[in-house]
C-alpha cells in the first residue's frame, strides 16, 4: 500500500513538474520571434549595444528575456552566459540587472534539477565537460557537496550550466542546492554587469577609454583573488602544499596553455606500470623545461619536484613551489630540510621527481653524479623509476637564450622494485643509475636541426679558442663558432655536429678541459664580482662588490666588510648561469656573484671545479 502511494505520489510529481517545463518552453515561444531570436543573433556578432537597446525598449519584456536566456544558457551549456550579463549591465542600474541574472541562474538551475532528478536525464554537452569537473572533485573529496559547488562555481573555465548537472546528481536537497547555486553565482555576475555599467559610462562618453580597461581589469583580478581566497580557505586546505593540491594542476594547465605551438614529447612509458606508488622518479637533466616533459608520464599520482631552492628568491615561483609541493634544495650541499620534506610526501603517497646530476647538462651529456644518493633511496623503501630524456637538451641549450621547437623523448628504461633495491648497496645503486640515465645528445644522428643561428650564444660554454687556446675569444655567430684571435672557423650542420675534426660540442669542450687540465695545478682565477646573498627564504641580505678568487686548494671571497673561504674538497660542482653568475652556499646563505669583466668566464670555473672533483674521485 506504501509504494502504491509512493508511486502515485511520483507520478503526480512528474505531472507537475512537466506542467511547469511547458509553462517556461511556452515563455521562450513568447518572447523568441521579437526578442529571443535577435538577441542571439547580436551574441553570435557581440554586439551588446544592439542587445541593450532591445532589452531597454522592451520594457519589463526586456527584463524578463534577461531571465530566460540566462536560464537556456545554463541548460544548454555552451552559450556563453557573459553576453547576457554584460548586456543587462548595460541596459538597467545593478540594483535590477544582477537580480535579473540571478534570478535567471537560479530558474536553470531550477530546471537543470527537474530534468535530472525527476526525468533522468542526461546532457551529452555536460557529458564532454564531465572531465574537468570529476578531476576536481576527486582532489577535494573529503570536502562536503556545498563547498565543492562552491569551489565549481569559481573556477572560471567550467560552464555554470554542467556544474548544475553536477549537483541535481548529488543527494544534495533542493533547498541546499538553490541557495548555493544563488549565492555562488553573484560575484561572477556582480563583475560581468559592473562590465557593462563601464561600458554604459564609456557610451555616454562619462569615462575615457582607458578607464574602461582599467575597471575591467581591476574587476578581473578581484574576481580571481576572491576565488583564491575561497579555494586557499575553504577547499585546497588538506592537499595544499602538495602535489595533490588544485594549485599543481593550474600550474601545469598554464605550463600547457603558453606551450601550445610546440611540440609534445614522445612518451614511452610502459614500464612504469610496474612500479608501485609512491616511488622515487629520476631523470636526466637537459633544460629547463625537463619538467614540463616528464608531466605527461602516467604516474599514479602528481609528482613532487625536487628543485634549487634559488627558484625561491623570485616571488611568484616562490608562491608557485610553496602551493604545489615542490621541494627546494640547496644544491650541493647538505640539505635536511628537503630530505625531511621528501620523506614526509612520500609518507603521504606522492611520487618524488629527482634530477640526480643536481645541474643541467653543459654539453648534451649527462653530468657526472656528485652527490651520491644510493643509500638514501634504499632508506626510503620505495621503488624507483629510472627515465631518461632525448633530444631535450636541443631545445634551450644551458648556454643559449632562445628555445627552439624540437623532437623530444621521454622513455622510463627500468624500475627498480623495493625488493631489488634491498639487495644492492648504496654504491650499486648508484652505479645503475648513472649508467641508465647516462645521454649524448650529439650521438642522436638521426635528428635535423635546421634554425639557422644554432651557434648562438655558444661562445658562453665554450669559452676557449680550441685550435690557439686563447680565453674568451671566441663568438657564435650563425651557425659558426668564430675565434677573434687566430681566426679559427667552426661550422655547425643540421646534426649539431662541426663540419671540422672537432666534430661535436662535446669534444670541443673535452678540447677545452685538455686544455685546462694541463694548468690547474698551478692555476689561480680572480674576479671581480657584484654580490647577491639570499637568505633561505629568498630575502636579499647584502648587496656589495668583491674578489672572488680559485685555486686547486680553496675558493676565497673578500670585500671591505665580509670575506670567507671554502676548501675545493668541500664544493663537489659549481651551479652557473652561462654567461651571467656562479651560484654558491656558503653558511646556508646562496650566494651569486656576478663578474664585472668576461662574464663567460663562470663556465671556467665550474669546469676547474669539475676536474679539482674528478681528480680527487680518482686518487
Amino acid at each position: 500500500m506504501a509504494d502504491r502511494k509512493k508511486n502515485k505520489f511520483f507520478t503526480a510529481e512528474r505531472i507537475a513538474m512537466a506542467i511547469i517545463l511547458v509553462i517556461i518552453v511556452l515563455l521562450f515561444v513568447y518572447f523568441a520571434k521579437d526578442i529571443m531570436v535577435p538577441l542571439f543573433k547580436m551574441q553570435m556578432n557581440g554586439d551588446t549595444a544592439g542587445a541593450s537597446e532591445i532589452l531597454m525598449n522592451n520594457g519589463v519584456a526586456g527584463g524578463i528575456s534577461v531571465i530566460l536566456i540566462e536560464a537556456l544558457q545554463m541548460v544548454v551549456i555552451f552559450i556563453s552566459a557573459e553576453f547576457i550579463q554584460i548586456s543587462s549591465g548595460l541596459s538597467y542600474p545593478i540594483y535590477l540587472s544582477l537580480p535579473l541574472c540571478d534570478i535567471g541562474i537560479c530558474l536553470g538551475a531550477t530546471i537543470i534539477f527537474l530534468l535530472v532528478r525527476v526525468f533522468n536525464y542526461k546532457s551529452s554537452t555536460y557529458e564532454r565537460q564531465r572531465g574537468a569537473i570529476d578531476k576536481i572533485a576527486s582532489a577535494a573529496q573529503d570536502r562536503n557537496t556545498v563547498l565543492l559547488l562552491y569551489l565549481l562555481f569559481f573556477m572560471p573555465f567550467i560552464p555554470f550550466g554542467a556544474i548544475c548537472y553536477y549537483g541535481s546528481s548529488t543527494k544534495l536537497s533542493y533547498g541546499k542546492y538553490m541557495l548555493t547555486v544563488a549565492t555562488s553565482a553573484i560575484p561572477s555576475v556582480v563583475v560581468s554587469v559592473l562590465i557593462g555599467q563601464a561600458g554604459m559610462a564609456f557610451l555616454s562618453s562619462n569615462i575615457p577609454l582607458w578607464l574602461l580597461v582599467v575597471i575591467v581589469i581591476i574587476l578581473s583580478v578581484l574576481l580571481f583573488a576572491l576565488i583564491y581566497w575561497f579555494m586557499h580557505k575553504f577547499v585546497l586546505k588538506d592537499t595544499d602544499k602538495t602535489p595533490a593540491s588544485l594549485y599543481y594542476d593550474i600550474f601545469f594547465a598554464v605550463i600547457k596553455i603558453l606551450h601550445i605551438g610546440r611540440k609534445k614529447p614522445v612518451i614511452d612509458d610502459v614500464l612504469l606500470n610496474e612500479a608501485e606508488a609512491p616511488y622515487i622518479l629520476l631523470a636526466n637533466h637537459e633544460n629547463s623545461e625537463d619538467y614540463s616533459y616528464l608531466h605527461y608520464l602516467a604516474n599514479a599520482k602528481n609528482p613532487s619536484c625536487l628543485i634549487k631552492e634559488s627558484y625561491c628568491n623570485k616571488p611568484l615561483f616562490k608562491t608557485i613551489v610553496k602551493h604545489c609541493g615542490f621541494i627546494p634544495k640547496k644544491l650541493f650541499t647538505t640539505d635536511f630540510r628537503a630530505a625531511m620534506k621528501l620523506k614526509t610526501l612520500i609518507k603521504r603517497g606522492h611520487p618524488v621527481l629527482i634530477y640526480p646530476e643536481g645541474r643541467i647538462s653543459p654539453d648534451g651529456r649527462t653530468n657526472k653524479i656528485v652527490e651520491k644518493g644510493g643509500e638514501f633511496y634504499k632508506k626510503l623503501n620505495v621503488d624507483i623509476v629510472l627515465a631518461k630524456i632525448e633530444g631535450g637538451y636541443y631545445v634551450k641549450p644551458k648556454w643559449r637564450k632562445r628555445t627552439y621547437n624540437t623532437d623530444v623523448y621521454v622513455t622510463v628504461k627500468r624500475v627498480l622494485k623495493r625488493s631489488e633495491i634491498s639487495s644492492m648497496n648504496g654504491e650499486e645503486l648508484d652505479r645503475i643509475i648513472a649508467e641508465t640515465l647516462y645521454t649524448d645528445a650529439s650521438l642522436l644522428t638521426n635528428h635535423r636541426y635546421r634554425q639557422r643561428d644554432k651557434a648562438a650564444g655558444l661562445e658562453r660554454l665554450l669559452y676557449r679558442c680550441a685550435d690557439c687556446g686563447d680565453l674568451y675569444k671566441t663568438a657564435g655567430k650563425g651557425n659558426t663558432l668564430i675565434c677573434r684571435s687566430c681566426g679559427a672557423v667552426h661550422t655547425l650542420d643540421e646534426r649539431y655536429h662541426f663540419t671540422d675534426p672537432v666534430k661535436t660540442i662535446p669534444a670541443y669542450y673535452d678540447a677545452i678541459r685538455a686544455l685546462e687540465e694541463k694548468e690547474t695545478d698551478t692555476l689561480t682565477l680572480t674576479s671581480n664580482v657584484k654580490v647577491k646573498v639570499f637568505s633561505g627564504k629568498g630575502k636579499t641580505l647584502k648587496s656589495e662588490e668583491g674578489i672572488l678568487t680559485l685555486d686547486k686548494d680553496k675558493l676565497t671571497y673578500r670585500s671591505v666588510s665580509y670575506e670567507f673561504t671554502i676548501p675545493t674538497e668541500k664544493i663537489p660542482a659549481l651551479e652557473y648561469k652561462c654567461g651571467k653568475r656562479i651560484e654558491l652556499y656558503h653558511n646556508s646563505k646562496l650566494h651569486f656573484f656576478y663578474p664585472k669583466e668576461n662574464p663567460v668566464q663562470v663556465a671556467r670555473w665550474a669546469l676547474i671545479i669539475d676536474i679539482l672533483t674528478d681528480k680527487r674521485t680518482a686518487e
